[in-house]
């Protein structure tokens, strides 16, 4: 696996290492231009956050529970894009052990976890770099990527084996955290007007793609130079995010202001990726985040994407296009639009503005 680094436009460095080395800067490959860095005062909302809901009533007896979250659940589509959830169904306990246990991965030696260092080609395994743009401002972390679904695409050989019982904890992770994507699926789509099955079967039903990203944030000396994600907005469906509780970071752009999330303890923050936002014809948008290191304190957090099967061509739903509101994008397979964005680099939203059927 290890000849996967001449894929690379350039060698790899693993911002760990960086991390352990730079006392007081930081490589000028790292350094954002000035219009990017995480200014203090764009943070300065310190009673703002997304909304937070409480699952605990949809299955319940209670209708108007229901009704509120439900309620709760579109607004914060429409207002935010991103919402955190609790009371979720997920056990807390299998959300730190999932956590930890890639903590704990991070925190092997350089030569065990370079045996699984990935390449452009498929992005899976061990990585720190997304695009493949010679020169490109970096951003501040390392990650691993892996595919949890559909199964054809899933290979163990590709999962860490380290530490001990580590792909036993991520293949329950995923199970549990699919199944909550489907729940919310349901949700997103009687939102929407539509039958509780519209959105799922726009996906490919059974048949999804899932797949999980794990970003590693290692401390920063310089942190107001530079960021661990740059800003963009997910091109896939939905991305459940377990964050760091203990360490803030994600930032999600409120009309031009960054608010930075403060993460409830055993929630998931979950935000509609492009292709939701296609499939509703922008009802629901996708909503630009990125996210600001520390100068003290490392963070994890698992991002896991729930997306269409890569094949099916995306477009706005029928019965949400009308004469008032035409469709506002053309059909494109996920595939392609991925394809697209991997050339790219993380941009913003101009991925799925620049898709826009021209008026």
């Amino acid at each position: 696996m290890s000849n996967n680094q001449h894929d690379w436009p350039e060698p790899i460095v693993r911002v760990q290492s960086l991390s352990q080395s730079c006392i007081d800067s930081i490589p000028e490959r790292y350094i954002k231009p000035s219009t990017d860095r995480p200014s203090i005062s764009s943070c300065n909302f310190d009673d703002a956050n997304i909304p937070i809901i409480d699952l605990g009533g949809l299955y319940g007896t209670d209708p108007h529970a229901r009704t509120s979250i439900h309620r709760q659940i579109s607004e914060a589509c429409k207002e935010w894009g991103f919402f955190q959830i609790i009371n979720h169904g997920v056990s807390p306990d299998l959300m730190d052990k999932a956590r930890e246990t890639w903590r704990q991965f991070f925190h092997l030696p350089m030569e065990v976890k370079q045996q699984y260092a990935n390449s452009p080609k498929t992005y899976e395994g061990y990585g720190s770099r997304l695009g493949v743009e010679k020169g490109a401002i970096l951003d501040w972390s390392d990650y691993y990527y892996l595919h949890y679904l559909p199964l054809s695409l899933k290979d163990y050989n590709k999962w860490p084996s380290f530490p001990p019982s580590s792909r036993e904890v991520f293949d329950e992770y995923g199970r549990e955290v699919v199944k909550l994507g489907g729940r919310l699926m349901k949700v997103l789509s009687i939102n929407l007007g539509l039958d509780e099955e519209v959105l799922q079967n726009c996906f490919g039903g059974e048949d999804i793609g899932a797949c999980l990203r794990v970003n590693f944030y290692p401390k920063c000396p310089k942190p107001e130079l530079t960021l661990g994600l740059s800003s963009h907005s997910d091109p896939g469906g939905m991305t459940m995010l377990l964050p760091d509780d203990q360490v803030p970071g994600l930032q999600v752009r409120k009309h031009d202001h960054w608010i930075t999330v403060k993460p409830a303890r055993h929630a998931f923050i979950v935000n509609i990726g492009d292709q939701i936002q296609v499939l509703s014809n922008a009802l629901y948008k996708s909503v630009e985040h990125r996210v600001i290191v520390n100068s003290d304190k490392e963070r994890v957090s698992l991002a896991f994407f729930y997306n269409p099967k890569s094949d099916i061509p995306i477009e706005p739903i029928k019965e949400l296009v009308t004469q008032d509101r035409p469709a506002l994008y053309p059909s494109m397979t996920f595939d392609e639009y991925r394809l697209f964005i991997r050339m790219r680099g993380p941009r913003g939203k101009s991925q799925v503005e620049s898709l826009k059927s021209p008026r």
